[in-house]
């Protein structure tokens, strides 16, 4: 038996995010740097002297603290006397910044102004907008300034890759690309052995095995580097976060003990730090293993079965009981009787990797004790974890496809549908394409989930209560600058309604027709446990007149619903600040009267068009929340395109609140028309 391409520690596809309302524009306000020409030229002056390259955080402290020193020629307004330079001044370069010192007494020494120089560090929230990589948001926008296009380009691509739900910020790389022609991006801020690592995979995942091993192997001497680098970086001062606090006093070897286990804790920490791209939060599961489970089956497509045996002992070392690299060891050791001992040959860099490992558990063991003595709380986390492996099915031998194909059909954390899902409860719903059919997973199609007197009824209503920018934080061209988004929730409709603004039956059939679309999407996806609501929105995009020509964006850009899509990764990040808690999502459509406005599912990399499908009345298109199902909105060109637009959610914790609202309005609202004495239902039966 040919070896299995199992990856199975591979990356993590487990994902889902939101941007289609909601949504706050992360870093928007970074990016609104001054508009000013001087104001400008007076950011990218300072730029200059640090980028490109790598924005060192030091370094831009230092350079802010820095003496003027005599003004240039033309600095001074016309007519004004020449201000004389400032005495200069000594600085300090410290762990955290800077900082000045003073002159000290008569022939005395100079002391620094505000203690020693290891006390300067900077504020958490400066920190944090490095560690969001905030300062090349002002970047591009210095460059703009001095139209240095390409440098622009890079700065805004390097803060994108910290940022990728910044749809603003995505739309003008795509410009830069089609002004300046520039096709090849750089992230200043790149960590190599990162870089390396997924240019592996890219070649990997496109059969160009050596090229894979090529960058693959780069990789690994990276890491091992860059591991080294970590545990060095760790001995220092540390913070203790949980001693900040004036009743905390610690005697001398309580202090000792603290200090160590900061140091140690630090230094574990190193496994999810070099498996973290620079600006994210959630590492690469499995990272490291991950380099030698590629490659045992890369070495093994060129013809390399000795170095293919290496990588798979190198794996075991890690997942001592995998059954698949197992399996794959024994291969190749078959392929090498009679030539080599198979027993000769060792995991690769076995010193170093037994060392590592032993290392890392020694560490787990010592934080778990100290835990105990000195009473604070600690949890083991697991990187190394080979679960929710990525799967490569194209590279395994074609006569085991199909019978890995029927042993994941309903693996840990997949979904377990069948190809023609559950009951659609309803018989004037008609089905249409399956989740095969539309060339993805958990998706659905149907018609007629509501009638034209329906659609027409709520486009009447809509257009009574809608409001520019509703469920965009009061913007009313949220993802692109061409069309207008209007939008209204069920609560509002059901108080306009109340108060006879729009007809109250009108209002009601908002609530009516969305609790039908939760229902059909709970039983078709067969579902075991209770579809919540976690927001809902009728929502109409007015293509604007005199803006149309020429246009080459989207009406949305490609996302996924419940976390951060990372195309040039292939990744999705389930993190904030994606809404994490949906699960489905579904639009059901109310018009056809207009052009473009196509709904689209892509492959990760937000290009490769999987399927499109044409909005018209009583439509409706309903699917998985996460990272398997990226989609947008093609440009409306003409005309208006209306839909009632609905997330779901498995936790009752995230419950839309206002749907909770509305659920006591229309119980009310019963209770008047009906009487006490003829409910026989309480909507609140399910909060």
């Amino acid at each position: 038996m040919a070896p299995s391409n199992s990856l199975a520690g591979g990356q993590k596809k487990n994902h889902p995010a939101d941007n289609d309302a909601g949504r706050g524009d992360v870093g928007k306000q970074e990016c609104g740097a001054r508009k000013g020409t001087e104001g400008g030229k007076a950011a990218a002056a300072a730029a200059t002297d640090i980028a490109p390259g790598r924005l060192k955080f030091h370094d831009v402290i230092y350079k802010s603290l820095q003496p003027r020193g005599e003004p240039r020629s033309g600095d001074a307004p016309s007519g004004a006397r020449p201000v004389a330079a400032p005495p200069p001044r000594r600085h300090h370069l410290a762990a955290g910044g800077p900082g000045p010192a003073r002159r000290g007494g008569r022939g005395g020494p100079a002391e620094p102004l505000l203690g020693a120089a290891s006390r300067h560090r900077a504020a958490e929230e400066v920190r944090a907008d490095f560690q969001r990589r905030v300062p090349y948001s002002y970047l591009q926008r210095a460059y703009i300034q001095l139209n240095k296009l390409e440098e622009a380009a890079n700065a805004a691509h390097t803060f994108f890759m910290a940022n990728p739900e910044h749809m603003e910020v995505q739309q003008d790389i795509e410009n830069y690309k089609s002004t300046a022609g520039k096709v090849s991006l750089i992230d200043w801020e790149a960590k190599q052995h990162m870089e390396d690592y997924s240019a592996g995979v890219r070649h990997y995942d496109k059969e160009e095995y050596k090229l894979a091993i090529d960058f693959l192997e780069r990789a690994l001497k990276g890491y091992y580097s860059e591991d080294e680098d970590c545990q060095i970086m760790c001995e220092g001062p540390q913070r203790f976060e949980e001693h900040e606090y004036l009743e905390y006093k610690a005697g001398l070897y309580e202090a000792i003990a603290d200090h160590y286990m900061q140091v140690l804790a630090c230094k574990h920490d190193c496994v999810r730090e070099l498996a973290t791209r620079s600006g994210r939060i959630s590492p690469i599961e499995n990272f490291l293993p991950l380099h030698y489970d590629y490659l045992q089956f890369a070495y093994y497509r060129v013809g390399d079965y000795i170095k293919a045996l290496e990588c798979a002992k190198s794996y075991l070392l890690f997942h001592p009981d995998d059954e698949d690299v197992l399996e794959n060891a024994g291969y190749y050791e078959g392929l090498l009787e009679g030539t080599v001992d198979p027993d000769t040959i060792k995991p690769r860099k076995v010193r170093l990797t037994k060392m590592l490992l032993r290392r890392h558990k020694l560490e787990s063991h010592l934080l778990q004790v100290a835990a105990a003595g000195l009473g604070y709380t600690y949890t083991e986390p697991n990187y190394w974890n080979r679960y929710g492996a990525r799967q490569d099915e194209h590279s395994w031998p074609s006569a085991m496809v199909q019978d890995v194909n029927e042993a994941r059909a309903c693996s840990a954390g997949s979904f377990c549908v069948s190809p023609s899902g559950g009951p659609l409860l309803y018989s004037d719903v008609k089905f249409v394409y399956n989740s095969q059919q539309l060339n993805g997973t958990q998706r659905v199609l149907l018609d007629n989930v509501i009638s034209e007197e329906q659609c027409r009824e709520l486009h009447r209503v809509a257009s009574g209560i809608m409001l520019a920018g509703d469920g965009y934080r009061g913007k009313t061209s949220p993802h692109t600058p061409n069309e207008r988004f209007e939008g209204a929730t069920v609560l509002k409709a059901l108080k306009y309604g109340y108060e006879g603004r729009v007809p109250l039956k009108s209002a009601r059939l908002f609530y009516d027709i969305s609790e039908k679309a939760r229902r059909i999407v709970e039983s078709y996806f067969m579902l075991n446990s209770t579809l919540y609501f976690s927001y809902t929105h009728l929502v109409c995009r007015t293509a604007l007149s005199g803006q149309q020509e020429r246009r080459n964006d989207l009406s949305h850009p490609i996302h996924a619903d419940n976390c951060l899509l990372d195309p040039e990764a292939n990744e999705c990040w389930k993190e904030p600040p994606a809404y994490t808690f949906r699960d489905y999502s579904a639009l059901l459509y109310m018009n056809a009267d207009f052009e473009g406005g196509e709904f689209i599912f892509t492959e990760m990399d937000a290009k490769t068009v999987t399927a499109s499908i044409k909005p018209k009345c009583g439509r409706m298109i309903s699917f998985s929340s996460g990272g398997e199902n990226p989609h947008g909105v093609k440009a409306v060109t003409k005309g208006q395109r209306c839909a009632v637009a609905l997330w779901f959610t498995l936790d009752p914790l995230y419950r839309e609140l206002e749907r909770i609202q509305a659920d006591e309005v229309i119980a009310m609202l019963d209770q008047e028309h009906l009487g006490p004495s003829e409910m026989n239902i309480n909507p609140k039966d399910e909060l």
